[in-house]
């Protein structure tokens, strides 16, 4: 943990009732049996309250993670997340360059017992839930294109595992396909922008989290963040 930027320089909204971080790819949103510190201990000890964990993504994932300070908030949230208000865009880097510049999957994902990996099945099955998600390719280099996936539904390890049905697993993730492991264990993929409604006030709020600041990640020219 020594390696990582001080959790209070990657905060990115904060109020009486919310906060936010860009998290580095590495950390655990909450507590696992590594028993490193996670998102949740260190945020709470920045802001010297308990906190609520209102979403996850995977550790080896960066990007903006929202948590509550009050038990209130965080159930608002929750009623969001579930009635799919929330907008949720990730940022992904893939070698294989996808079937077309843009798409809709529409996959049915079940998670492989006794393992930490979800499979895709193309027809519904009862054991089996629906995942959706919209991607464009915003760049390309010699060796990579840059994704922008908009998540239509939040399934575990969805944009992981529908990318690699399709041919493109997400650089650095071997549980799913791709070639090699990153040194660090991260993946290339990024929570980059989390749109919602304050649960007190109403007002739509708009949160942006750059990415990793790596010489790969800043090859590619980001696409300008939504017009609210």
């Amino acid at each position: 943990m020594d390696n990582y930027i001080p959790i209070g320089d990657q905060v990115l909204y904060n109020n009486h009732h919310l906060v936010a971080f860009n998290k580095p790819n590495g950390i655990p949103v909450q507590p696992d049996q590594t028993e490193d510190p996670s998102l949740l201990q260190l945020g709470a000890t920045y802001c010297q309250t308990h906190l609520h964990l209102i979403h996850r993504i995977d550790r080896p994932v960066s990007g903006v993670v929202l948590l509550a300070k009050r038990k209130d908030a965080m159930q608002a949230l929750h009623e969001q997340f579930r009635e799919r208000s929330v907008k949720k865009t990730y940022l992904a880097l893939v070698a294989q360059e996808p079937p077309a510049n843009e798409g809709e999957l529409v996959h049915y994902l079940r998670k492989k017992k006794g393992k930490y990996q979800t499979e895709v099945l193309d027809q519904p099955a009862s054991d089996a839930v629906e995942a959706r998600l919209k991607y464009t390719v915003v760049g390309k280099s010699d060796r990579y294109f840059l994704l922008q996936v908009d998540l239509q539904t939040g399934r575990y390890h969805q944009i992981r595992a529908q990318l690699a049905h399709i041919g493109c697993p997400i650089r650095g993730d071997a549980k799913y396909g791709f070639r090699r492991r990153n040194p660090d264990r991260s993946i290339d993929l990024h929570a980059w922008q989390l749109r919602f409604s304050h649960p007190r006030t109403g007002v739509a709020e708009h949160i942006v989290a750059s990415p990793p600041a790596t010489p790969l990640w800043e090859a590619f020219k980001i696409p300008t963040p939504w017009e609210e």
